[in-house]
């Protein structure tokens, strides 16, 4: 002879398994680590669904020199439509009987030196030019480009998310600048050349 439950002794046995269910569901999310944004020297990066990098640049970025070495020296200045005549020819580029007038800095050192990312960005481009040597053309958003010329090697390809300070190559030299170690860097903004050195330290917010 079977004997039947009540229905409030089923009702509570039901009840009892799902929250058994519920927090079994629970223990095991929080055995999974959160996928949390992570952070490097105030960069921060996400990650998609296949674990790409992706770089994601804040307007508190700030903009750094195209170097970490602390002997490298500013060997050629970017030319200054304002400024007076001598600062002027600190700033021209002599080549093949021509001069040039320079649209970027020139860096030189005694010894070879590792050049960076001014800020996080994709490559856009990686060449090697004919006057300049091997070429790196860094996107950082829809206004903003960093140009670093005269590498003697270059870390990165086209399509790759870098971060700021990583290093992208290394200086080298090139048959307008013929001594062994320099980096040509320059910064082009909505389409334009800007001299470097007046954004030095700021943010994208105020170089925009």
């Amino acid at each position: 002879m079977t004997r039947r439950l009540k229905k409030p002794v089923v009702y509570g046995l039901y009840c009892l398994g799902l929250v058994m269910f519920i927090g079994l569901i629970y223990v095991i999310e929080l055995s999974i680590p959160d996928q949390k944004l992570s952070s490097h020297k105030d960069v921060y990066v996400t990650k998609n669904l296949f674990d790409d990098v992706i770089p994601v640049i804040k307007t508190e970025d700030k903009l750094v020199k195209p170097y970490t070495k602390d002997d490298v020296s500013e060997t050629k200045e970017f030319y200054d439509y304002k400024a007076d005549n001598a600062e002027q020819e600190k700033s021209i580029v002599y080549y093949q009987n021509t001069y040039m007038q320079s649209t970027g800095i020139t860096y030189s050192n005694v010894d070879k030196f590792d050049v960076i990312s001014v800020l996080p960005g994709e490559v856009e481009e990686v060449k090697e030019d004919e006057l300049l040597g091997k070429t790196i053309k860094i996107k950082h958003n829809d206004n903003l480009y960093s140009l670093y010329e005269c590498l003697s090697t270059t870390n990165v390809n086209k399509g790759d998310k870098v971060i700021q300070g990583q290093i992208i190559g290394v200086s080298g030299t090139s048959k307008i600048n013929n001594s062994n170690n320099n980096l040509y860097f320059e910064l082009i903004l909505n389409g334009n050349s800007i001299n470097p050195n007046s954004y030095y330290g700021k943010t994208l917010k105020e170089i925009q």
